[in-house]
């Protein structure tokens, strides 16, 4: 059975009652689904215990919040001046008003026009499309977090195939690319240098810039204080008070009946093995039969945070599923591939599915469950505030539809 304690989901043989008489209660035999009752359930890795997200985001002993800090890196988030075209900001593809995503299975950068699921291409840029679903920014101060493990900031992994290490790191990626802020006619390697030119010109910037970083003894305008800023904006995204949370922190009435259903469901079926901790990730790479593009198109990639769904559709890697129901049915017809080439013996498939794939025991059945579920882990109360003007005079990032 399980039991909240201190913020920490336990799972048992057995209900729980110290100190949680109904939630001992609401673990008995109501929550059993007939689906799960009679699996064997695998034991859950301890840093896949299901914990209540930490109210504050850790912080780099290097990158310490701050008001003008935070304020700095939101003016230059919503700003296309980063962007060697002026066209394209941070919050093109992650925008407030679709979950701090862009809610398109894959974005688009430079050489567009539009905002989310409306954006399209405008001008032949000869660049290859991004490839890979666009994350939620929401909660991805929290990467790397698992239970029981101190966080690490410094090391945070970013992207879905880890390739940047904190958010400080991230921040400075898109600037570089071309199909994202750079564009087609500049160069990369002096993508970073132009930006600090562009933002030296305004004065707006340099005062702003001054104040965030009072101590240093050389130009305040570095690209690693950009990403500092940017970082620092980013680390106040967070959703600690979703209704789960609520429910791991004692609050036993805050999941219905349907939710504790699927929590039962979620941790016998085998999700837990991949999807636990604070951040419903183990921020390990799998292959799980997904295809991705390009050339190599069978590639371990990281496990996603399960957080704010609700805002973040499409899903998985490369934005094929349009709903979670679409999710559960990838999931449930996995299953026979899983029998097939791990339980069978086929080893002819490089890489091959990820062996904890066999734990995996979800019906169709289970699906209404898991979707409530699910359910109690979104937010509605997130941060969301776009500024209405940005020093460069540029348009704001998803305020002109022609941005």
């Amino acid at each position: 059975m399980f039991a909240a304690v201190s913020g920490v989901l336990v799972l048992h043989d057995m209900p729980c009652s110290a100190g949680h008489p109904e939630l001992a209660e609401a673990a008995a035999s109501p929550l059993l689904t007939p689906s799960t009752a009679d699996a064997p359930v695998a034991p859950v890795p301890l840093e896949m215990r299901l914990e209540a997200l930490p109210r504050h985001a850790p912080e780099p002993p290097n990158n310490r919040s701050s008001p003008a800090k935070i304020v700095l890196g939101r003016m230059l988030f919503f700003d296309p001046i980063l962007s060697a075209t002026r066209e394209v900001a941070c919050a093109t593809c992650h925008h407030p008003s679709l979950g701090w995503t862009d809610q398109r299975a894959t974005p688009i950068g430079v050489g567009a026009a539009g905002l989310g699921p409306e954006r399209i291409i405008r001008r032949a840029t000869g660049l290859p499309v991004p490839r890979r679903n666009t994350p939620t920014l929401l909660n991805v101060a929290f990467n790397g977090l698992v239970a029981g493990v101190k966080a690490n900031p410094a090391g945070a992994p970013m992207f879905w195939d880890s390739r940047a290490r904190s958010l400080e790191s991230q921040a400075l990626v898109p600037i570089q690319s071309p199909s994202e802020m750079l564009g087609e006619r500049a160069e990369r390697i002096t993508a970073l240098p132009a930006a600090v030119e562009r933002l030296v010109k305004i004065p707006g910037y340099r005062r702003s810039f001054r104040l965030a970083f009072p101590a240093g003894t050389g130009e305040a305008i570095t690209p690693a204080n950009i990403g500092r800023a940017i970082a620092a904006f980013e680390r106040m995204l967070t959703t600690p008070d979703t209704p789960f949370d609520r429910f791991l922190r004692g609050a036993t009435n805050a999941l219905t009946d349907l939710q504790k259903r699927g929590l039962r469901v979620f941790s016998e079926s085998g999700c837990v093995q991949c999807h636990g901790g604070p951040m419903l990730s183990d921020f390990k790479p799998h292959f799980i039969g997904a295809p991705d593009s390009g050339p190599d198109s069978r590639v371990p990639l990281r496990t996603p945070t399960l957080r704010n769904l609700k805002h973040t559709a499409p899903y998985m890697h490369n934005g094929r599923l349009r709903t979670l129901n679409d999710v559960f049915t990838f999931y449930e017809q996995l299953m026979d591939s899983v029998s097939e080439t791990l339980d069978g013996g086929d080893d002819t498939a490089q890489p091959p599915l990820d062996p904890l794939l066999k734990h995996l025991t979800l019906s169709p059945e289970d699906f209404p469950a898991l979707e409530a579920f699910l359910d109690s882990l979104n937010a509605v109360d997130y941060d969301a505030t776009v500024p209405a003007t940005v020093p460069s005079g540029l348009p704001v990032a998803g305020v002109d539809a022609s941005d």
